[in-house]
């Protein structure tokens, strides 16, 4: 899957010699939150439409306004998760595409990226979502496939979801199994399991041993 066959080349690209009322008008016959400005086919930077919404000075020539450019952009060879990723970091669903000498040769949309990643395993196999936590130096992605392959389940994705106070919580897709055993595997490499599920048996034994406790000292 390459990021590159997505490029599109509908829209031209705004010109520094493009006046403010004709960009003005372009945003409004299109979806995109930005759009790219170049000179001679040479990427200028990124012009978002909140930034030239309310420009009143309808004649004046974008050149004018290169304070409102920004580096907004993915290179040619970025993979569809760079790609992705830059979307998601920047609040945006337009991505100019460069070459590497920042010769600007098309746009990525973000409504293409979401259906490619429709379609990973990640997505649309069958399988059960585990989330574990683990300290932020404690955990790898090595030792985490290899527990998931000791238990005769396929890791179909994974990522780190969130990093808070030096712990890392990852989310895992998983192939249909015994996640009641891999769950064992995880917490015996000091993996937190933070998944609830029906089958977690060793909750069930806990809870069950608590509860008979509760009931001995209350005799």
């Amino acid at each position: 899957m390459q990021a590159i066959d997505y490029i599109s080349k509908d829209i031209k690209p705004i010109r520094l010699t493009d006046d403010v009322k004709k960009v003005q008008l372009l945003f409004e016959h299109v979806t995109f939150t930005h759009l790219p400005v170049i000179n001679k086919n040479t990427f200028c930077g990124s012009l978002a439409k909140n930034d030239i919404d309310f420009v009143k000075k309808s004649n004046q020539k974008i050149e004018g306004f290169k304070n409102y450019f920004k580096p907004l952009y993915v290179l040619e060879n970025a993979s569809w998760f760079e790609v992705l990723q830059t979307f998601a970091n920047n609040n945006c669903n337009f991505l100019p595409v460069l070459e590497i000498k920042k010769k600007y040769i098309g746009y990525y949309e973000l409504n293409d990226f979401i259906t490619i990643f429709n379609g990973t395993p990640f997505l649309y196999e069958e399988g059960v979502i585990l989330t574990i936590s683990k300290g932020i130096n404690d955990y790898s992605f090595s030792e985490i496939s290899q527990i998931v392959e000791t238990n005769n389940a396929t890791l179909f994705g994974a990522f780190v979801s969130k990093i808070d106070d030096e712990t890392a919580t990852i989310t895992l897709k998983l192939s249909p199994h015994d996640i009641n055993n891999t769950m064992l595997s995880f917490r015996r490499y000091g993996y937190l399991i933070l998944s609830e599920t029906h089958e977690d048996k060793y909750l069930d034994n806990l809870k069950d041993r608590s509860d008979y406790l509760e009931k001995y000292l209350n005799i």
